[in-house]
């Protein structure tokens, strides 16, 4: 199975702790949509054998888009690559761009997912992060999604300064009243360049402490699974049968292309592949027929490393199956010798062939990790 996704580098404001690729500025949308459909028209053959079982549009913010142009891109999909029949079609939302006549055209239009960018219920935290949407709004467009779509999901940002467990609990008890069948509950990650990393810098805003950002954690965990969520990687959380296409391609190393600037894409074997970050230089490459990107063949240490990090995320483990059949034995045999310390000390165990890290270690899990890495090959 494999994916597409596609990046839309347009927003109405700028969030104070995002570092993706995105401009304030709307003079170029149209020529952008133009130039990432004649983009997906010269990577038709990227998959060969591959079925496409999801397409996302994020960003950015893609809701800017009108629901015919996401239709337009869907359809040109389903003519010129293999697709499966069950599909998952997924559009990221912010609140203030929902109405229901946006909405109903979206369904129209073959979306059949949201993902709704609501970070907090909390005014006070959508003032902090500088989130175009206020409290209000985010109430109003989960009643309308929830009448329309099915299948939706909710984004949420725990650890923000200022914050405390007692609002962590509103934020977790507002999204559970809409009975959301997908969670994406990330903790805050104070990025460079960021306005939020210069407020913290200059002593204006001062990060949440570590205890507490492990408190909302922890709470966190066990509500949802009190509430029959499955966690299938750290920061996601379904109702069964509502896992992620689309996530679950990524963290399960399946192959999948992206389009437009910044945009990464991955041949399920050996080979990533990025676009500039970069919206004028994107548009005068794409208008020069030449694909604006940069290469990068994996070496055999970097696919191990990286099957080790994305497999500790999830519910299924590290697999020494696919490290087997992907790199070869030597590297399974590295990980069952370098994995014995940490399973003296409860932080993973083994189930059949594959790797888990330990409930009581989930919120260390990238620092246990990193102590698997292969460094030198």
């Amino acid at each position: 199975m494999a994916g597409i996704y596609f990046h839309f580098p347009f927003c109405k404001k700028a969030c104070s702790y995002c570092n993706f690729h995105f401009s304030t500025s709307l003079n170029n949308k149209n020529s952008m949509i133009k130039s990432m459909q004649q983009e997906l028209r010269m990577r038709k053959d990227f998959f060969k054998n591959n079925i496409v079982n999801s397409i996302y549009f994020g960003g950015g913010t893609p809701s800017l888009i009108h629901p015919k142009l996401i239709g337009d891109f869907v359809l040109f999909i389903k003519d010129q690559f293999k697709v499966s029949d069950d599909i998952e079609i997924t559009l990221e939302l912010n609140p203030d761009d929902a109405s229901l006549d946006y909405l109903n055209a979206l369904k129209q239009n073959h979306i059949n997912r949201l993902s709704i960018g609501i970070q907090s219920f909390n005014q006070e935290d959508l003032d902090l992060m500088n989130r175009p949407h206020n409290a209000s709004q985010a109430y109003i467009a989960l009643e309308m999604i929830r009448d329309i779509f099915e299948n939706f999901s909710m984004d949420l940002i725990y650890g923000i300064p200022h914050s405390n467990l007692d609002k962590w609990k509103f934020n977790l008890d507002e999204a559970l009243s809409f009975n959301p069948p997908h969670l994406s509950l990330y903790a805050l990650t104070v990025e460079d360049k960021t306005v939020m990393k210069k407020q913290i810098l200059s002593g204006k805003l001062t990060p949440l402490n570590e205890f507490d950002v492990e408190q909302q954690y922890w709470y966190m965990i066990k509500l949802l699974e009190k509430n029959n969520y499955i966690n299938y990687e750290f920061s996601n959380f379904s109702k069964p049968g509502y896992i992620s296409k689309n996530n679950e391609g990524y963290w399960s190393g399946s192959a999948y292309l992206g389009i437009g600037p910044s945009a990464h894409s991955f041949d399920g074997k050996m080979t990533r592949s990025w676009n500039i970050s970069q919206n004028i230089k994107y548009l005068n490459s794409i208008k020069k027929k030449s694909l604006p990107l940069s290469i990068e063949s994996l070496s055999l240490k970097d696919r191990f490393n990286e099957l080790v990090m994305t497999g500790l995320r999830t519910s299924s483990g590290v697999s020494t199956q696919k490290i087997r059949k992907q790199i070869g034995e030597k590297f399974v045999a590295y990980l069952e010798e370098n994995a014995k310390k940490r399973i003296l000390s409860n932080d993973l165990y083994w189930d059949g062939d594959n790797l888990h890290i330990t409930k009581k270690s989930k919120f260390l899990s990238d620092g246990i990790a990193s102590d698997l890495f292969l460094v030198n090959l």
